[in-house]
């Protein structure tokens, strides 16, 4: 399945992009997502934290991602 997936924050800047399509069996969970998202692009990887978000809600590593689910990647946020 074609799945869209939404960056944000410093996410956008490591994709080059606002947005990125990616291929994914039609079973695959937020795990296999972030396994494949590090695997194309290893800078993300140094993030200290980020978090998956599937339709407005954070995501667990073991949440089934379907091919009409709005994907967005949350990076580490700091404030002041």
């Amino acid at each position: 399945m074609e799945i869209n997936v939404l960056a944000f924050g410093i996410a956008k800047d490591i994709f080059g992009s606002s947005s990125i399509g990616l291929q994914l069996t039609n079973d695959a969970t937020v795990s296999n997502l972030k396994y494949l998202l590090e695997q194309q692009y290893p800078k993300l990887k140094q993030l200290k934290s980020y978090m998956i978000a599937v339709n407005d809600e954070y995501a667990l590593d073991g949440d089934t991602v379907h091919e009409r689910d709005e994907i967005a990647i949350i990076p580490p946020v700091s404030g002041g």
